[in-house]
């Protein structure tokens, strides 16, 4: 992907990783378009930074509403026709426990979100992007997709859902020119309380150094995976799979009644 000459569009990127995203590809020379239910980034650009001083275009987006995705996809695509990256950002992680069948709203809400959401946006693009015959799709899942958290159930499915789904979008694509390339975060402190809750959490600057360096390689990887989400990607592969459930699985007597 050159991603000093692209023009972007970001779902979900007025805060955390995909505002991030969105500064550093700005801070590389893209045209940034980022979308959120709230109007305008959360917080301002760092001093000194290439987004400093300026907002960056936005569009209003709730990727559970297919009419607002539509609105968004029809709004981006009038003010910048050359769109030819698209990042699926929109996603919410919620605690549950199955023993309650309470948790079943926060799992509807998880799959709208995280699954049927991401679905929404690639299909509003899809047909922009074939017209073109190049341009690039980056799918967001996690490394809990790979190596599940118990106490977030549905967001690990939902995850694997994205990751599955991404597979065969690519091999779907193939042919048209259009990539498609999942990103894999591990767990990321975009906020200093995240660092404190989870030491082992990656500083978003280094994780945002590793993933715009295997963004702007050409071809652009199927998948963008940072150092430290190797563990997560290939426990199955490495046999470490269910030590590593078994560990996060303690997290689980921290639940009501437990």
């Amino acid at each position: 992907m050159d991603i000093t000459n692209s023009t972007v569009f970001i779902a979900g990127a007025t805060s955390g990783i995909g505002l991030g995203l969105a500064r550093r590809f700005a801070a590389a020379g893209a045209t940034v378009v980022i979308g959120g239910r709230r109007p305008a980034p959360e917080s301002p650009a760092p001093e000194g930074s290439a987004a400093d001083g300026g907002e960056f275009a936005t569009v209003e987006i709730d990727v559970t509403d297919p009419d607002s995705v539509t609105r968004a996809r029809d709004k981006v695509l009038a003010s910048h026709p050359g769109l030819d990256v698209v990042i699926t950002m929109s996603g919410v992680m919620l605690l549950e426990d199955l023993r309650d069948p309470a948790h079943f709203t926060a799992a509807e809400t998880t799959v709208e979100t995280n699954l049927l959401g991401t679905i929404r946006v690639l299909d509003a693009f899809t047909p922009h992007l074939i017209s073109r015959g190049a341009g690039t799709f980056v799918t967001v899942t996690s490394g809990i997709a790979f190596l599940p958290f118990p106490l977030m159930a549905t967001y690990a499915a939902s995850k694997a859902g994205v990751h599955a789904y991404s597979e065969a979008l690519r091999a779907q694509l193939e042919g048209t020119g259009v990539e498609v390339t999942e990103l894999v975060p591990p767990a990321v402190a975009t906020l200093p309380e995240h660092k404190k809750a989870n030491p082992r959490a990656l500083d978003l600057d280094d994780f945002l150094d590793e993933v715009m360096g295997q963004l702007g390689q050409t071809p652009t990887p199927h998948e963008i995976l940072v150092q430290g989400v190797l563990q997560h990607r290939w426990a199955e592969r490495d046999g470490t799979y269910a030590d590593l459930v078994a560990q996060r699985s303690q997290t689980l007597k921290n639940l009501p009644g437990r």
